[in-house]
């Protein structure tokens, strides 16, 4: 039996790839919940993050499953029982990827923070193997849930792929609520901890006296790391789908292009698994240690690809040679690599951008945030060309199919990419532990640049979150345009997406316009829920005497309750928006426009998106190169205007721009999931 029929029959590979990943995450959450957790008021503090951030979590998934149930009784009748299981394997696997991580990630906080007491070493490694498990969990919980239930379909489903798309939206749905959600929270918080906190008050950032600081430690976790999470989990699992799909309409005859991405998901996870091995700290280059693990991975995949390649097609598909298979995954590892560089470029320390924007800070605030505006429309533009350019190279290799495979090839890094991210919030936690504690300032010395760090580590996976989404975005477009080719009523009515056609025209407008509506909803809601926190704490410091002074303790479970309940309310509206807005314009409008409108989202999507995140991360690491001493140093003007940047751009990074990742997404699955209706 050659390989390709034995991968197609047995799906051993990919399945074992992603129990292995699952296993090494639980091996690795032993490692790291073994370590001590230092002293009764750490583990106060610590406490109290995890049961505000459980609280919120439990309220945000009450309200996500009661939508769910409607959704999931809707595809019942509409598209059967076996598509609407689908959609609740996805929605499942998606919230257990993202739980997990942060439950590990908030029991990892306190576990740092007692490490950072031996020194950087100790305290970074520790923060990684925490930061690891959730990137773990999320690939190997998404190469799961498509193989197993590929396999039922293929088994007793005669093949039938489209309950697949299900799974998709199911964990698109999954991703918008907590990127949405969690964004809302964490930059609630933030902003109106800070707001009191650092401008009106003149006191440091995570004071225990500051009623908010816990509210914004929990924030970190249910956003930075359940949302990240939720929104790569579903970014890989449509992307693997929209591969499969996009591989049986575009070489019906050849069933190994089928399963062939998720063998390259299993060879990535094996590469990720070795990647962890090389982050080895050397001196103090944090960010090179996390880099090299990239690498390494991303060497490991190219070796395993060819081989991959080689094995399941040796003889290349029709007219298609097995290199020019080959390349398209080279290509996603570029763009991967490509877009580390760039963020890194304009959120970094050490480079220009900030350092502009840190030399405006000094005549004020509006200039602050004149050169921080600047540095976010600029760090569109190279982004934008690397995506272009893949997307043509890769359709000259291999036409739509190629594209996809490079799509694939970016996603299958999740795991390592996702580990580099939730780094970021546990060495956040680590350092405001560290802060409320009370622990000496040769721990802040540790836990402050671990921080500076993953503030650019974050920035730069939000950017590969982007980039891939887009990606992932124009091969489901691609899916969608191919099932519409399959109607001998779409070909009556032209068959094709013409700039001269109105109804594309109307359609690209609307798509346009969604992901500024929907940033626009996510800004309001985190400025409406700030303003409630600015009122609870300016309340605790006037009314709770001694609070200032630090004799007595602040009421902290009402700011985390405030937000709370803010972020639960406001993400739904620009859900239900996201969700209708296809299904309106397909059934109003018919399939042209609502081609349009996917388009459109994901064009203005993805430049609101980079510009958003890069910019907003640019204004944070300008306040934080500030507070290293220059040009003034903290409480200096230039800090003041810096510490303004940082609140308009904190909403930016970390709620409106990565959520409109999974909003250009879950409207490009929703038009796939009606494509048969609409026609």
């Amino acid at each position: 039996m050659d390989l390709s029929v034995l991968f197609v029959h047995k799906l051993i590979i990919p399945f074992v790839a992603g129990l292995l990943s699952i296993l090494y995450g639980f091996f690795l959450t032993y490692r790291v919940l073994s370590k001590p957790r230092g002293d009764k008021k750490m583990n106060e503090i610590s406490d109290a993050i995890a049961e505000g951030a459980n609280a919120y979590m439990k309220r945000q998934y009450t309200v996500v499953a009661l939508i769910g149930v409607v959704i999931f009784v809707v595809l019942y009748f509409a598209l059967g029982l076996v598509t609407s299981v689908g959609f609740a394997i996805g929605a499942v696997f998606s919230t257990v990827a993202g739980v997990i991580g942060m439950n590990v990630a908030v029991r990892s906080n306190i576990r740092t923070a007692e490490a950072a007491k031996k020194g950087l070493s100790s305290a970074f490694s520790l923060a990684f193997q925490g930061g690891a498990v959730t990137g773990l969990m999320v690939a190997g919980l998404a190469l799961i849930s498509v193989t197993g239930f590929y396999w039922y379909l293929h088994k007793f489903m005669e093949g039938n792929l489209q309950p697949l798309i299900a799974l998709g939206f199911g964990g698109s749905l999954i991703s918008v609520f907590a990127r949405l959600g969690g964004g809302i929270f964490t930059k609630s918080a933030d902003v109106g901890t800070d707001m009191v906190g650092k401008i009106e008050k003149g006191i440091p950032e995570d004071d225990p006296r500051n009623p908010g600081v816990i509210a914004d430690l929990v924030g970190d976790n249910v956003g930075d790391d359940a949302g990240m999470a939720a929104d790569l989990f579903e970014t890989y699992v449509i992307t693997a789908v929209a591969a499969m799909i996009l591989g049986r309409l575009t070489f019906p005859n050849n069933p190994a292009v089928v399963f062939y991405p998720l063998l390259i998901g299993a060879i990535s996870i094996i590469a990720s698994i070795v990647g962890t091995w090389f982050v080895r700290l050397r001196g103090n280059a944090v960010m090179r240690a996390l880099y090299q693990g990239l690498i390494a991975a991303v060497l490991v995949s190219v070796i395993g690809f060819y081989i991959l390649t080689l094995g399941v097609f040796p003889n290349g598909i029709e007219n298609i040679p097995y290199l020019h298979l080959f390349y398209p995954l080279i290509i996603g590892l570029i763009v991967t690599l490509g877009m580390v560089v760039i963020t890194e470029f304009f959120t970094s320390k050490k480079f220009n951008p900030v350092k502009t924007i840190a030399k405006a800070s000094t005549t004020g605030h509006g200039t602050n945030i004149i050169a921080g505006l600047a540095v976010s429309m600029k760090s569109t533009t190279a982004p934008i060309l690397l995506i272009a350019a893949a997307i043509w190279i890769s359709y000259l290799f291999a036409g739509l199919y190629g594209v996809a495979l490079a799509a694939m090839s970016m996603l299958s890094l999740a795991g390592i990419i996702v580990a580099i991210d939730a780094f970021g919030p546990i060495t956040d936690n680590a350092g405001g532990i560290a802060e409320m504690a009370g622990l000496p300032q040769k721990v802040r010395d540790v836990t402050d640049p671990l921080d500076a760090v993953g503030n650019t580590t974050k920035a730069v996976t939000k950017a590969y979150a982007i980039g891939s989404a887009g990606l992932a975005a124009l091969v489901l477009f691609a899916s969608y345009t191919q099932e519409l080719a399959k109607s001998q009523k779409f070909s009556v009515m032209g068959g094709a997406f013409s700039l001269s056609d109105p109804s594309v025209i109307v359609g690209l407008f609307i798509g346009g316009a969604l992901p500024y509506l929907f940033a626009a909803l996510a800004m309001e809601a985190v400025g409406k829920a700030s303003v409630a926190v600015v009122d609870e704490v300016r309340r605790q410091f006037k009314e709770i005497k001694g609070l200032m002074k630090g004799t007595a303790k602040p009421e902290y479970g009402k700011a985390v309750d405030i937000v709370t309940k803010a972020a639960i309310k406001e993400m739904i509206l620009p859900t239900i928006i996201t969700v209708l807005a296809p299904i309106l314009v397909g059934f109003l409008l018919g399939p042209k426009a609502l081609g349009g409108l996917l388009i459109g989202s994901i064009i203005t999507g993805l430049f609101v998106a980079v510009s958003m995140t890069t910019g907003g991360a640019a204004w944070d690491n300008t306040k934080k190169y500030i507070e290293e001493g220059n040009f003034g140093g903290k409480g200096s003007f230039a800090h003041q205007s810096a510490v303004t940047g940082d609140t308009v751009g904190d909403p930016y990074k970390d709620t409106a721009g990565p959520a409109i990742n999974p909003m250009i997404k879950v409207l490009n699955i929703v038009a796939l999931l009606i494509a048969s209706f609409i026609i």
